[in-house]
């Protein structure tokens, strides 16, 4: 852990509403935490004081980080890479790479926070693939899933190193201690899946984690492990299906609830209930998702995170350095290349 607080980058432009959502985020962020942490507001300062002034929050104590480009959703990756080198995402990642931040947040353009992220900071020692884990609700405690993104096809020695990267994060961060990690493929049988899976199954199996073994789509939600590792590819496709089930039944419930009279009556006695299952289901109450693998800390948001969703992205940015998630990583992965003789 740093001495002292931890600073942390925030993209104040990164975002569908920023700066108005990121820099009252930080606001919340700021009194919710009563100062556990140091945020450094990255972006064209006149915007970011206009909106600190609207806020009446002018007064509270942010550094301000001047960055004169900003990454549109449009932008590529390569784009943003060579073409804007003083955007705020270039900028708080320099930062960090420099040791001026110990973490960074941004709600931005993914694939330019990816990109520059992997150039800037590098890998982490031992892993050949960084990946994206984001949380999913399930019946019993949320589910981390990695990768959702970050890779479409990978080797089987990538699955296994999720599936470590998983684990720990999990141990230190959601304060779990031996975590159950499950390999996502078409049947619970270890000779079921493609060739990859098949790999990594032994991978995992023979790794120092505990695995469970495989796991299937319908097991995500029942919370039958704490960890699922599967490809970007897949790990996607399972994120947006999910994402989208809160508004499927939004739209089930009201249909149902305007059908009828009765139903109307009931759906009053059933108002608060209802609004916890929403709550669940909102990505904003958990923040962002961590970029595992690249030599620093750096949680991508959604495009559309409100202020709480930016506010939570930061604790879960503060936990990730003070508990040392990237060193645990990077022992854990050599201890197995020792084990093995590699």
């Amino acid at each position: 852990m740093p001495e002292g607080k931890v600073r942390i980058a925030l993209d104040a432009m990164g975002g569908d509403f920023a700066p108005a959502a990121v820099v009252e985020g930080a606001i919340l962020a700021q009194k919710g935490y009563n100062g556990d942490f140091e945020i450094v507001l990255v972006g064209e300062e006149e915007k970011i004081k206009k909106e600190l002034t609207r806020l009446q929050a002018i007064s509270l104590p942010f550094i301000i980080q001047h960055a004169s480009e900003q990454i549109n959703m449009e932008d590529l990756a390569t784009e943003g890479l060579r073409k804007k080198k003083d955007s705020s995402i270039a900028v708080a990642l320099r930062m960090q790479k420099e040791g001026r931040v110990d973490a960074f947040v941004s709600g931005g353009n993914t694939g330019v926070v990816m990109a520059t992220a992997f150039m800037t900071l590098g890998r982490l020692e031992g892993v050949n693939r960084p990946a994206i884990a984001t949380y999913i609700p399930s019946e019993k405690d949320v589910v981390l899933v990695l990768d959702v993104g970050a890779n479409a096809d990978c080797k089987a020695q990538n699955l296994y190193e999720f599936g470590v990267m998983g684990s720990i994060y999990y141990n230190y961060v959601l304060k779990k201690e031996n975590p159950r990690v499950g390999l996502l493929s078409i049947g619970e049988e270890s000779t079921k899946g493609n060739e990859v899976t098949v790999g990594a199954h032994k991978l995992l199996n023979d790794g120092n984690i505990n695995f469970v073994g495989n796991v299937e789509g319908r097991d995500i939600l029942k919370g039958v492990c704490d960890v699922v590792v599967c490809d970007g590819f897949i790990g996607n496709i399972v994120l947006k299906f999910v994402e989208s089930i809160g508004g499927f039944m939004t739209s089930l419930v009201r249909r149902q609830i305007n059908s009828s009279f009765l139903f109307r009556i009931g759906a009053l006695l059933l108002k608060w209930p209802l609004r916890n299952i929403r709550k669940t289901l909102d990505f904003a109450e958990y923040g962002g998702a961590p970029l595992l693998g690249v030599e620093g800390v750096c949680i991508i948001c959604h495009g559309e995170s409100p202020p709480k969703a930016i506010m939570n992205a930061l604790k879960m940015a503060s936990e990730m350095v003070r508990g040392k998630v990237n060193q645990h990583i990077k022992e854990k992965l050599l201890a197995q290349k020792v084990k093995l003789g590699k």
